[in-house]
């Protein structure tokens, strides 16, 4: 069993991973902190909630000097995950001053805060910005960490990326960590990066103790199955995934109405709400967190025990990143997808992607219609409405996912299409 005191690691850091509790490193952390107290450049290609903040963390710790401005840049996607950094890297270290840059907050405080940090961790479109504008010195930059490079990819901020590489010195140590190595991932490692290690992670998750599930049902009744499951299990920290803001709000006002304790976090949020409803969810005992994507990756969010796919995602590896979310440190885990016609393509990328994965069919219980209330955007009002009806079963033809060719699937879907038209 390696211990960190068997990584190289000062004895100052040694007693501040202690104080926080970690008895033994992660795999990604065994594999990658020697190189990179070494100076090596690394890609690191590991699970959200692996442990690779602290990974990096080490090195940057171990050799920014409190006595030189921003020596350390931290790129990452999302303003959550920019907080979540620095949290965690405020709880290794006194000495140095770190602090987030990210928009959608006033930018005086951060042009203050600017000319005595040590280490940013930041967003690149408002890093860009107090490029722009000259407030931000990063010539002394001798650490740079890409985190969740893939989902800043996916994101469009490649461009962005490239432009504030340019600006940092070219002799630095580039650390890039990203669930996956993608063909974008190694091409800016090529160019920017001096033959860099790569230290390869398994998925966190332990597949014996995921138990993955779908129901297939018209779109109409899935708010009404997803009140009938959240209602009779006895769920505790859930996810429930959505596609869109729209869906989000949705859902949870409709939860809300059927008086089920549940709370939306999406891009359209402003930040201080964003950052009030993780600490709530994350201190809670019991409660369920509607979101989208923004959620999935990069968070940290413990003893998660179900996740629920309202929508399945466009992307087969967000549908790995959401389910990822449970099934952790040796905790028991569901995942739950909820089918209806305008998933099956999305569904079936998924089981071509990913053939070892285990998704059995369950049957959709007797649920009851449940009260709508729809939310109009355009006019910031809110509709109700009551369905007719006290019990119902989805009356769609059963299908089966894992039996049968594509082409076959298509044909199924060509029918039920004919069936409501008529």
């Amino acid at each position: 069993m390696t211990k960190f005191s068997e990584l190289g690691l000062s004895k100052e850091l040694i007693g501040a991973i202690d104080r926080l509790g970690f008895e033994e490193p992660t795999q990604i952390q065994e594999i990658s902190i020697p190189h990179i107290i070494k100076g090596e450049d690394l890609i690191g290609e590991s699970a959200t909630g692996s442990g690779k903040t602290l990974a990096f963390g080490c090195g940057i710790i171990e050799k920014v000097n409190p006595k030189e401005k921003i020596q350390a840049l931290v790129l990452t996607p999302t303003r959550e995950l920019a907080e979540q950094i620095k949290d965690h890297l405020r709880k290794l270290t006194k000495e140095l001053k770190i602090i987030t840059v990210y928009g959608g907050v006033p930018i005086d405080k951060q042009i203050k805060d600017l000319k005595y940090a040590h280490v940013i961790v930041a967003t690149p479109g408002r890093l860009l910005d107090h490029l722009n504008r000259e407030t931000v010195d990063l010539s002394k930059v001798s650490v740079l960490v890409l985190d969740e490079a893939d989902r800043m990819f996916d994101m469009g901020f490649i461009d962005d990326i490239q432009k504030i590489l340019k600006v940092c010195p070219a002799k630095r140590q580039n650390l890039f960590f990203s669930a996956t190595i993608s063909s974008k991932l190694k091409d800016l490692a090529r160019k920017n990066a001096n033959h860099p290690f790569i230290a390869s992670a398994v998925n966190q998750v332990d597949p014996n103790k995921l138990k993955q599930i779908y129901y297939e049902l018209n779109k109409n009744a899935k708010l009404d199955l997803l009140v009938h499951l959240l209602k009779e299990e006895t769920s505790k920290l859930v996810l429930v995934f959505c596609n869109t803001r729209r869906t989000v709000d949705f859902i949870v006002k409709n939860l809300q109405v059927s008086k089920i304790n549940a709370t939306a976090i999406h891009g359209g949020l402003s930040q201080n709400r964003r950052t009030k409803t993780l600490k709530f969810f994350n201190d809670s005992k019991k409660h369920i967190l509607v979101c989208t994507d923004v959620a999935s990756r990069g968070l940290h969010i413990d003893n998660v025990s179900h996740v629920y796919n309202f929508d399945i995602p466009r992307d087969a590896k967000d549908y790995v990143h959401r389910i990822g979310r449970t099934a952790r440190a040796g905790n028991n885990g569901e995942a739950i997808n909820l089918l209806s016609e305008q998933d099956y393509d999305n569904f079936s990328s998924v089981l071509r992607e990913y053939r070892n994965f285990k998704i059995k069919k369950e049957k959709v219980p007797q649920i009851e219609r449940i009260k709508i209330v729809k939310v109009d955007t355009s006019q910031n009002q809110q509709r109700s409405e009551f369905r007719q009806g006290k019990n119902i079963r989805d009356k769609r033809p059963s299908r089966d996912f894992h039996s049968g060719p594509r082409e076959n699937r298509s044909r199924t879907r060509e029918n039920t299409r004919k069936r409501y038209n008529n």
